[in-house]
This record gives structure tokens, C-alpha cells and sequence, in this order.
């Protein structure tokens, strides 16, 4: 049986794998949503980008189900604090996430024009907001949050909903953004109809280009404009979860724990790698792109939790309260438990999810659509 330090270990790096997991399988769908009424420019060709989602985007959401189970069971202080503290930024997600599957079952129910764009522009911003906001979550992690615990552990949060809007997390927002729509557009460069992937493969580029842009500027920022986190002092990987026993200072650089571990800078590289790697592959139209950009957003998220590791969650507030890999896990038998269910289940929805895609391969074409009678 593992012990403890590495238990927290392994599911600090579970939570990031299904952190990317959902980056990539439902970000996508994030993508072609902000995406319908730029790549499809007319019913038909809506209808067509919709069906290259329709048997897998409710499936996909599995991902995001067991981040937050997993967020909940194995850090539980950490999922307490987000989100008691950022309450009104996760309801906006929540009522994105909500509206979504509305859009998708309702748009087709009324023969009218006006009701399908009313539809199309929900599920748009549907997609904007869930992509923008994850990513100005993400920026807040390295700005601070404003909470601190007293003696006895009980949590107080002292900021707003707009201070979560700091031009930093603004920036990895829009790093956010144009990273899942890149992703969209691949996806819709690999499986629409040839008249909707030609714009796709147009859009790819721009957003990836812009991606690369945003990406570099918000790593120089990081480096030089926002400072960081570190423990001070001895550091204990197996004591009980308080935050409270260590010493943080607030002012270090974020990249420290790059100068510790020169293989984290592999995380980036991929990011990056793959980003150019879309540009090269998109306009062939298939696999590949997506593949690159699937590389591009694990690098993405891989670096953002290099850089913080081993902070879940610092405080700007009392930096002592910050929570850490190593005092916010639960116990070690909760840990270990959860570990062996995760070895059999989690194989188990690789595969299924690996066989519905195999079954529902290739292009959705206008044809398709027109002699199916879609109205989805």
C-alpha cells in the first residue's frame, strides 16, 4: 500500500488528469457551440456541426462529474473554499452547463427561424462563458484567493465576485478561450461536411495564433508580474490536514518549482508544440489537428499545475492558510479507498468512451443531414 505523501502525490496528478480529461473531451463541445453561427452559415450547415457533437457531448460531461467528485472526496478544504468563496462565478458555469443541454433539446422543437437563433446564441454563450470563466478561475489560483481560516478552522471569505476579474485572470481567460476554440474548430476541420471544415480550418489558425500570443504573454506576466507562493520552513508530506501548521511566504517567483524540476518544462514545450503542430496539420482536415490541439490543452494545464504545485488554493489574505497537496487531502484510508475504485472504473470509461468513438467515426456531410430530415 502506498503511504501517505504519495497517495496526496497521486491525487494531485488524478485531479489534474481529469482536469485535462475534460479540458479535452468536453471542450470541444465548448468549441463548436461559440462556434455555430461563425462556422455555419446557414441550417443546414448548423445542423451539421451540431450532429458531429450529438451522440458523445453528454457522454463527455462524465469528465467534468468526476473532477468535481473527486475535488469533493479527496480535497475536501479545497472544495469547500472554491466554492463557498467563488460561489457566483461557479453558478454562472452551472447555469451554462444547465442551459447547454437545453439549447441542444429545444432548438429543433419550433419550425421557426428566430426560435433556432435565439437557441444558437444561448448555446454560444453557453460555450463562451464556461471556457472564459474556467479560465479566469485558473488566474485567480496564481493571483491569491481572498480567504483565511481562524484557530478552529472555519473558513472566511473577503472578496466579490468582480475582484475575481483582475486583468491577470482576464488574460487566462482569454488564453482559455482561444484555446478551446481552436480545439472546436479542429474537431469541426475533422468531422463536418468539407464547406464547414474549410472555414474551420481558417478559424483554427487565427484563434491558435492567437492562442500562442496570449500564452507567452501570460507566462512573462507570471514570471515577472505576479508574485508567488512558497513554503518556508521544514515541510511535512505526511502530517494531518491543516493548513494551519506551516509557514508561507508571498513574493517568491512561480517558476521556482521549474528551477527544482527541469522536467516540468516539458509541459509548456507540449503546449506550445502543439499549437504549431495545428498550424501545420489543420488544413489536411483530419485526425491529426485535433490530436494536436488535444496535446496543446494538456500542455496548457499541465504547466498552470507545475507552477502551483504544491498549492491548490494560496491565500493572499493569510498566506499561512493556504492550502497545499500536502494539508488539504483527505485521510489516508479515504485516499487509498477512492484510489482502488479509480483503477477499475476509470479503464472501464476509457474504453467505453474509446468504442463510441470508434463507432460514430467519419465526416457528417450535407447530404447526411438533408436526406436524414435533422432537425436537432
Amino acid at each position: 500500500m502506498f503511504d501517505y505523501e504519495t497517495l496526496r502525490v497521486i491525487w494531485w496528478a488524478l485531479l489534474g488528469t481529469l482536469l485535462i480529461g475534460f479540458a479535452i473531451m468536453d471542450g470541444f463541445d465548448f468549441g463548436i457551440a461559440a462556434l455555430l453561427r461563425v462556422l455555419g452559415k446557414t441550417e443546414d450547415e448548423r445542423l451539421v456541426m451540431l450532429e458531429t457533437i450529438e451522440p458523445t457531448w453528454e457522454g463527455n460531461q462524465v469528465w467534468f462529474v468526476l473532477g468535481g467528485g473527486a475535488a469533493f472526496a479527496a480535497w475536501p478544504q479545497l472544495y469547500a473554499v472554491s466554492f463557498s468563496g467563488m460561489y457566483l462565478a461557479i453558478f454562472l458555469v452551472l447555469v451554462a452547463l444547465i442551459l447547454r443541454p437545453v439549447g441542444f433539446n429545444f432548438r429543433g422543437k419550433v419550425p421557426d427561424a428566430r426560435w433556432r437563433t435565439l437557441w444558437d446564441w444561448v448555446l454560444t454563450a453557453s460555450g463562451i462563458v464556461v471556457m472564459l470563466i474556467s479560465g479566469v478561475a485558473f488566474g485567480n489560483l496564481f493571483l491569491g484567493a481572498p480567504f483565511q481560516f481562524d484557530n478552529d478552522l472555519r473558513m472566511s471569505w473577503h472578496g466579490s465576485f468582480f475582484e475575481l476579474l483582475h486583468p491577470f485572470a482576464l488574460m487566462s481567460g482569454l488564453v482559455s478561450l482561444s484555446m478551446l476554440l481552436a480545439h472546436g474548430a479542429c474537431w469541426a476541420a475533422y468531422k463536418a461536411d468539407h464547406v464547414v471544415a474549410d472555414r474551420a480550418v481558417r478559424v483554427a489558425r487565427i484563434v491558435t495564433l492567437a492562442y500562442v500570443v496570449l500564452y507567452v504573454a501570460a507566462g512573462i506576466w507570471l514570471a515577472y508580474g505576479v508574485p508567488g507562493f512558497a513554503i518556508v520552513g521544514p515541510v511535512v508530506t505526511d502530517g494531518v490536514s491543516n493548513p494551519l501548521f506551516k509557514q508561507v511566504a508571498h513574493g517568491s517567483s512561480w517558476f521556482a518549482s521549474y528551477m527544482e524540476h527541469p522536467s516540468f518544462w516539458l509541459a509548456p514545450v507540449l503546449a506550445l508544440v502543439g499549437a504549431v503542430s495545428v498550424q501545420l496539420t489543420v488544413g489536411k482536415k483530419g485526425l491529426g489537428c485535433f490530436i494536436s490541439s488535444s496535446l496543446m490543452v494538456a500542455g496548457t494545464i499541465l504547466s498552470a499545475g507545475f507552477a502551483l504545485f504544491p498549492f491548490l488554493l494560496p491565500s493572499r489574505l493569510d498566506p499561512r492558510s493556504s492550502l497545499t497537496v500536502w494539508d488539504a487531502s483527505s485521510s489516508k484510508g479515504t485516499l487509498g479507498l477512492m484510489l482502488a475504485m479509480t483503477v477499475i472504473f476509470l479503464p472501464l470509461i476509457i474504453i467505453y468512451t474509446s468504442w463510441v468513438y470508434r463507432v460514430v467515426r467519419g465526416r457528417v456531410t450535407l447530404d447526411h443531414v438533408r436526406h436524414s430530415g435533422s432537425t436537432y
